[in-house]
């Protein structure tokens, strides 16, 4: 597919974010290179000064302010909202984490890939590149399968990582073959994700009753029921800083709950259960080892309220 005449919507969720976006902007035109592109920014009510340092190290950038922090699926659907007012529209979009870094060439890579035709007769609607932390030279496991009751028994007791060989037993791809070609994947980390206008308006809206996490797992799921598949294009390369959630045992728990909200309302009650059940078990193990985030994360998964309410910031 060539480079789109419309230019590429690029979507930033930003939530005081003055510190990482500022290496974002800098790292876009060379990571732009060869699509033309527009920047749009929504904004969850900072506390700092990133709008302001937005508007003066990019001027021309679109900038949403929803007022409130009110979690990123509803950022997204904002910042497409505005996108969607330009003359002509927009090529296809881009979502991006604020502390992601593009290198050269990665955005035309994943725009070019964007309605390939698959084998199975579904078509290329979400494409990914390959994530890279600060000093490691392999790329970060970005691919997921779904979830199932098997595989949340094997990441309980064997770990994500070393179930990661065996699809039947972890969500987590982990085969290095798998991250050197062209692969198709039930879903990514959503740290920068670049959708086709079709898959778009097959899928709607972004899912706001997730305010974060899982809000990119139920978006890639709903597109293949549409047909469109997630694809790692590995010549498409980015710099990612990581987050929170490794440390915090609030937003660890949020995470926690939302894969639990997302399994259910995907399966029946039977299915539903025994899949928490399963999550439970791994986060009660690691909850002995001493861990706060997953005793945070265990006791919640014990509690009917926390799972019904939906989390908020």
């Amino acid at each position: 597919m060539s480079a789109q005449s419309a230019p590429v919507a690029v979507l930033v969720v930003t939530w005081n974010s003055a510190a990482v976006i500022p290496d974002f902007i800098a790292a876009l035109p060379e990571g732009m290179a060869g699509v033309p592109w527009r920047l749009v920014v929504a904004d969850n009510d900072s506390a700092d000064d990133t709008v302001a340092v937005i508007r003066e190290l990019a001027p021309e950038t679109v900038i949403v302010q929803t007022g409130r922090n009110a979690g990123y699926a509803a950022a997204v659907n904002a910042a497409l909202g505005a996108a969607a007012e330009w003359d002509g529209g927009y090529g296809a979009a881009m979502v991006c984490n604020p502390d992601i870094r593009l290198r050269p060439g990665c955005a035309a890579a994943l725009v070019n890939a964007l309605g390939a035709p698959l084998p199975d007769g579904s078509t290329v609607g979400i494409t990914v590149p390959l994530l890279f932390e600060d000093g490691d030279p392999a790329p970060q496991y970005s691919l997921r399968r779904e979830s199932s009751v098997t595989r949340a028994l094997g990441e309980a007791v064997i770990g994500n990582r070393r179930a990661g060989r065996f699809p039947r037993w972890s969500e987590l791809v982990t085969d290095p073959a798998a991250y050197a070609r062209p692969t198709r994947a039930d879903w990514a980390t959503g740290a920068l994700m670049t959708l086709s206008t079709a898959c778009l308006d097959a899928c709607g809206p972004w899912d706001e009753s997730f305010f974060l996490y899982s809000e990119e797992t139920e978006f890639c799921l709903r597109a293949g029921d549409h047909g469109y598949a997630t694809q790692l294009r590995p010549e498409a390369e980015a710099y990612h800083l990581g987050g929170e959630s490794r440390v915090s045992p609030r937003l660890w728990t949020l995470l926690v709950l939302n894969r639990v909200r997302l399994y259910r309302r995907r399966h029946g009650r039977a299915a539903s259960a025994a899949f928490r059940a399963a999550v439970l078990l791994r986060e009660s193990s690691r909850a002995l080892l001493g861990r706060a985030p997953n005793r945070a994360a265990a006791a919640a998964l014990l509690s009917s309220a926390a799972l019904r309410a939906t989390p908020g910031p």
